[in-house]
């Protein structure tokens, strides 16, 4: 790996792999009685969130401790920085007692790659605006290569409000340098400016319609319709979104007996997911998503702090 992650750029399908094996390993931990390993021990690593998370930072704080790092988790709320403070000074205030890592949410795209060029330890980047969200991407693959095996040649669909997910740009890149082939699909109004663009030159298809898609699935993503981050009318009422892109009861039925549905949460039960597909036993992996969470970040954690040290 490189000395951040702070896109999926950053890792290769080598790379990727190597993540998912060290990762397989963490997972074992979870089944244990106690879940520690000594990997960090002695490290310091701060959560610093500057937009409200509970997987996120739930996922790297549980990663970071099982790991015997010292995490201490630090909000815009509770920080400088609802006084003022600059990011840049409080970066590197809290860089300057010490710490090993910085795992960093922020509200503006491109916010952890200029966090990157002020400090000199390493940075994660745990959601950056609209940009990207590589932690939760590598989950999400890792979770389907667990279920599929590889997903070189597999048809994921990705589904939903596409314009403000920086999971939706993580995850695509992803998919395809692990050989998937892509759909994303969305209502016009929530298909990102330029997509057409992107598409043609990385070699996904974009759709408008969800029906004719869902057949021929290997695995469907669904995406949170972010309504906070909306300051328009992208679609007409919740019902009308529903009934176009919505994973209904009956749009279960398009689907493949075992094709594991994901969403990486949290989820709008009756809006873009029905009950019926969030818990259903033979094809959703949410939970399997939030497992696979803290497994991929503490493997993220351990190959970007610990170095060459056996775990």
């Amino acid at each position: 790996m490189t000395r951040h992650l702070l896109s999926i750029d950053d890792v290769d399908a080598a790379a990727m792999a190597e993540i998912f094996d060290t990762a397989a390993e963490m997972h074992d931990v979870q089944r244990r009685a106690v879940k520690k390993l000594p990997a960090l021990r002695g490290r310091t690593v701060i959560n610093l969130f500057f937009e409200d998370s509970t997987r996120t930072r739930s996922s790297f704080e549980i990663a970071g401790k099982w790991l015997s790092a010292d995490v201490i988790n630090l909000s815009a709320k509770g920080s400088s920085a609802s006084k003022g403070e600059s990011l840049r000074d409080t970066v590197l205030t809290v860089t300057a007692m010490g710490v090993d890592g910085l795992v960093v949410r922020h509200g503006a795209s491109g916010a952890a790659h200029q966090i990157s060029q002020w400090v000199d330890v390493p940075v994660i980047n745990a959601g950056d605006g609209m940009h990207e969200h590589p932690t939760q991407a590598l989950l999400d693959t890792y979770t389907l290569t667990r279920r599929l095996g590889s997903l070189e040649g597999k048809h994921v669909a990705i589904v939903g409000d596409l314009t403000h997910s920086r999971v939706f740009r993580s995850n695509v890149k992803a998919l395809l340098e692990l050989g998937a082939s892509v759909t994303a699909v969305a209502p016009p109004t929530l298909m990102p400016a330029g997509i057409d663009d992107w598409a043609k030159a990385a070699g996904f298809a974009t759709s408008y319609e969800l029906d004719p898609v869902l057949p021929s699935a290997d695995a469907v993503m669904m995406l949170r319709v972010q309504r906070e981050r909306m300051s328009g009318g992208y679609f007409p009422t919740a019902r009308e979104y529903t009934v176009g892109y919505g994973l209904t009861r009956e749009r279960l039925g398009l689907l493949g007996a075992d094709t594991p549905i994901l969403h990486p949460g949290p989820m709008n039960r009756g809006l873009e997911i029905s009950a019926d597909a969030a818990d259903s036993v033979d094809r959703s992996v949410v939970l399997d998503q939030v497992s696979a969470g803290v497994a991929v970040r503490m493997s993220v954690l351990y190959h970007l702090l610990a170095g060459e040290e056996t775990p």
